[in-house]
């Protein structure tokens, strides 16, 4: 097909020469009635060439014309312009190309809509996502926040263009304490009465060959609350279980104790009474321990040396501490507060840390005490981070769930919060926010 439309313009271009050859000829035999016969020759020859070049530009005017829309509608494409097409109605040789050409720009046309849809799609679930969502360049301006995040960290305002910095000065303290630590990791914000948890995710990754950070802010609240819901019904369960079990040999074994006083076989008589006994005990304890649990006494606060707690907490459990701030003093109930410590000192321990890398740091804030527990153990998933704090919640085999329960409680009772946060490299970090009074 190609090679027969090449013929074509071929055979154009010379007849076009032929004619202007044969034009040149008849001229010049006219032209020598009245000049000599070279001057006719070479004057015919200078009429017959310009003809064929005025001939000549009459014919590529029009596909200069289509090369010229050829080149201006690329150009368009480049631009991201795919509204223009071209006509071409005068050589049929080249409609092939011209079609083409259409096509492709329609091609790129349909691919340009397909992908502002998904953009609008993608920007519109983004926007709308209970997730706070927060996008930072490698000077950590704010490249996107959403919806979410403009709730959360800027008072319903736009956060495109801020420092994430400056941003943060105006953010809850719990926040900042979150971000200032790294990792992921779960944090309160609010109050008792009115508090919502939150849970942090930090990523980085290349954008355009550049190191960018997506931070991720996740409400758990009502997650949290569902939680609970389901966790005490395990616990009625479990303490159901733990009754029956206790009371159904009591029952037994009360009424086999009777037969056998009826009958006055009294040497089988103390066996069964101690069976007895036994199961009682061990019922007691069992309640004794979840209602310790359940009602945890207001703390009786009383002023405390970090020294001296602290001195006492390393006779029973293994850390290390650099004695700052050791002059301290604080107001707490000193029973809770160690029982709350050695919680968390152990739980360190138990993660598979080395021993000498469970570290206790004491800092002095303004107006707080801050206790740091660090360990370099396995860490905590993103589900274990959600429902550590959880009553009852608990990974290790003979786990009661109660250790991290009742730490928070007790923190909580002395006005203060704890965070968890998984460390960077392996391992924990908790932290504790007791104010000074």
């Amino acid at each position: 097909m190609r090679a027969t439309r090449l013929r074509s313009l071929t055979l154009r271009l010379s007849a076009l020469g032929a004619l202007g050859c044969a034009s040149a000829a008849i001229l010049s035999v006219v032209l020598m009635h009245w000049l000599q016969p070279w001057a006719a020759v070479g004057v015919a020859f200078a009429i017959a060439l310009a003809l064929f070049v005025v001939a000549l530009r009459r014919l590529i005017a029009p596909m200069r014309g289509l090369f010229r829309a050829l080149a201006g509608t690329v150009a368009s494409y480049r631009d991201g312009d795919f509204s223009f097409g071209i006509r071409w109605d005068r050589d049929r040789d080249l409609a092939e190309l011209v079609d083409a050409h259409n096509a492709l720009g329609d091609a790129l046309r349909d691919q340009r809509v397909a992908l502002v849809q998904r953009e609008l799609l993608l920007d519109t679930m983004v926007q709308n996502t209970p997730v706070a969502m927060v996008l930072l360049d490698p000077t950590r301006r704010i490249v996107l926040g959403n919806l979410a995040a403009r709730k959360l960290l800027g008072d319903g305002r736009r956060l495109e263009g801020q420092s994430f910095d400056e941003v943060l000065t105006r953010a809850p303290e719990a926040l900042r304490d979150a971000f200032e630590r790294g990792g992921d990791g779960i944090f309160a914000v609010g109050h008792e009465d009115d508090e919502d948890i939150y849970h942090l995710s930090l990523r980085h990754f290349r954008l355009n060959g550049r190191r960018h950070e997506l931070i991720l802010l996740r409400q758990l609240t009502a997650e949290l609350r569902r939680q609970e819901v389901q966790t005490w019904k395990k616990v009625i369960r479990v303490i159901s279980h733990e009754l029956n079990n206790s009371l159904a040999p009591i029952a037994s074994l009360a009424h086999s104790s009777a037969e056998l006083l009826r009958r006055g076989q009294l040497e089988r008589l103390p066996a069964a009474l101690s069976t007895i006994e036994e199961r009682a005990r061990h019922l007691e304890g069992f309640i004794r321990d979840y209602a310790r649990f359940a009602k945890l006494p207001a703390p009786r606060l009383e002023p405390l040396e970090w020294s001296r707690v602290l001195a006492q907490l390393r006779s029973q459990v293994e850390f290390a501490w650099d004695g700052a701030n050791g002059d301290g003093v604080f107001h707490a109930d000193a029973a809770q507060f160690e029982q709350a410590l050695l919680n968390l000192i152990k739980n360190a321990h138990e993660s598979g840390s080395p021993a000498n890398e469970v570290r206790l740091i004491l800092r002095r804030l303004p107006e707080a005490w801050r206790i740091e527990i660090l360990d370099r153990g396995s860490g905590m998933s993103d589900a274990v981070l959600a429902q550590a704090l959880l009553p009852f919640y608990s990974t290790k085999r003979h786990g009661t769930g109660l250790g991290l329960a009742l730490t928070r409680d007790i923190i909580e009772a002395h006005s203060g919060r704890i965070n968890l946060q998984n460390r960077e490299g392996g391992g924990l970090w908790v932290s504790l926010i007791l104010p000074a009074r």
